[in-house]
């Protein structure tokens, strides 16, 4: 995932966040609010209730002139009186009076109440579940007040519920049921309406979402914005030129600024010259190894090829002597003198070999025949074969385009190591043959193997498994280095019962054949 994209995600998180916390505790609050408001409305309408009725059982009930719908009560002992005139009168308690109330608010909408019990002398004043509880909350345990939310049938309501206590103006009404002053005879429920005030709630949620919704985009594209240009864009262009070095020398087109990128692209611009001074040196120094190696092996080679040339000498001395003894011998002459004309080619032969193998060059590709480059490096190697089979299977019968010095320094380093894994003898096979792309140079012993943890750092600089002062560690490590160079690979294969397989893989892309 990209750093941008993280940023976002990662604020995109905490926005989320922290606008679900501050929703869930907005709409928690607004739900709050408008329940106490309710609770606080229905006490005000209870107390008015409350007062109402006290004004009716203080003046003994009220009279109203009787009318279609407005009818006696079956239930009070004195529901009907008679004038002087003949008019007739029914009488209203505080329990009637709230009832009738009840039924003009309820009508306009605005809030409903009545009177309840659980001993009611009206059918019509049954409690319903939710006041049945309430009622056993009062007379039980003594509870002031109950209010909830529930669900109607026109939405939310608030019903509120609070005891009716006796008082001595009630007696008139309720004496023949038992009650005394200060007893619990019903509680007076109110239902308020207050769906409105949730719609409300759910269209400021609504809003709020929406609000939240908006402010999580906006950050996002602000911040992608950003991001791109201050850090996204100047990350890119640090990024194609550490991509580009070092083929590129000049390090240029970097960001600037004194923000961090701006320091960062600074610290690359001295990372890269500190490398480029450190690359240099690196070169001069590996190529004074390079030579030094070569010279070391020169000197192994000198030391080994003196007896190959001291031999023929040998020889050539014992003719000249003979000559000189018998100088009227023509046919002793003349045979002589084929013989010291061979030797003196074999000794020229010899020099220039090793005249060829310590000459310092640079890398440099020149067409070759690679099969006789390797049988000239064997030749020079010939007197360390002793007790060593060399089996040469050469079938490059083309020459190749590749870099003579660095090849033969390469050979003679892997046939050194390969008889000196062979102290008692053994057989060294040399194959060589040319791909569709490539050509291969393979160099096969039978000495004693490589150990398994070793394999990974043969080609080491300076690791070596002979005792001190046998090896510097640096043949093979070389010899890896030329065959990159050359933009090639080198492979080994090894096992302890069967010998070590060294493996040559040249391009044939940067080898044009003839």
């Amino acid at each position: 995932m990209r750093l941008r994209n993280k940023f976002i995600l990662l604020i995109g998180l905490v926005v989320i966040v922290s606008y679900g916390i501050t929703f869930y505790r907005t709409s928690s609050f607004q739900q709050q609010l408008v329940f106490d408001q309710t609770v606080r409305q229905a006490r005000m309408l209870h107390k008015q209730i409350l007062l109402t009725r006290k004004w009716v059982a203080d003046h003994h009930g009220v009279f109203l002139l009787k009318a279609p719908g407005v009818e006696s009560s079956k239930f009070l002992l004195d529901a009907q009186v008679v004038d002087v005139k003949g008019r007739k009168f029914v009488k209203r308690n505080p329990a009637m009076v709230t009832r009738e109330l009840s039924a003009y608010a309820q009508r306009e909408g605005v809030s409903s109440f009545r009177v309840t019990s659980l001993k009611p002398l009206n059918p019509d004043n049954a409690p319903d579940d939710f006041e049945r509880d309430s009622l056993l909350l009062f007379q039980n345990e003594g509870v002031p007040e109950v209010s909830k939310i529930q669900s109607g049938a026109s939405g939310k309501i608030l019903r509120y519920i609070a005891p009716l206590v006796v008082e001595d103006s009630c007696l008139d009404c309720h004496k023949e049921q038992g009650y005394v002053i200060g007893d619990i005879r019903g509680g007076l429920s109110i239902t308020i309406p207050v769906d409105w005030a949730f719609e409300s709630i759910s269209s400021n949620n609504k809003l709020l979402f929406g609000i939240g919704v908006g402010t999580i985009v906006l950050v996002a594209i602000t911040i992608s914005m950003m991001f791109e240009f201050l850090v996204g864009r100047r990350l890119g262009m640090l990024s194609m030129v550490m991509e580009r070095y070092p083929e590129v020398g000049e390090v240029e087109a970097l960001p600037t600024g004194d923000d961090e990128v701006g320091q960062l692209a600074e610290k690359f611009k001295d990372l890269c010259h500190r490398l480029t001074v450190s690359q240099s040196q690196l070169d001069k120094a590996r190529e004074q190894v390079f030579q030094n190696e070569k010279l070391v092996a020169l000197g192994r080679l000198t030391a080994g090829i003196a007896h190959e040339i001291n031999n023929p000498l040998g020889g050539m001395q014992n003719c000249v002597k003979s000559m000189r003894e018998d100088p009227d011998d023509h046919e002793m002459a003349q045979r002589y003198l084929d013989l010291l004309d061979k030797g003196l080619r074999r000794i020229g032969r010899t020099v220039r070999q090793l005249l060829n193998f310590g000459r310092r060059e640079p890398l440099k590709l020149r067409r070759l025949d690679v099969d006789e480059l390797v049988r000239d490096c064997f030749a020079l190697i010939e007197h360390s074969l002793k007790g060593v089979e060399l089996r040469l299977d050469l079938n490059l019968q083309k020459k190749y385009l590749v870099d003579g010095e660095a090849l033969k320094q390469v050979v003679v380093n892997i046939g050194l190591n390969a008889v000196h894994s062979m102290p008692g003898g053994g057989v060294l096979s040399v194959h060589t043959e040319a791909t569709d792309s490539s050509i291969l140079l393979s160099f096969s012993d039978t000495g004693c193997g490589i150990e398994t943890e070793n394999l990974d750092k043969i080609f080491d600089p300076f690791f070596t498994t002979k005792e001190v002062g046998e090896g510097t560690g640096l043949g093979l490590s070389i010899s890896y280095s030329l065959v990159q160079r050359m933009k090639g690979i080198i492979t080994v294969d090894s096992d302890l019962a069967h010998g070590t397989t060294f493996v040559i893989k040249l391009p044939q892309d940067t080898m044009l054949e003839e």
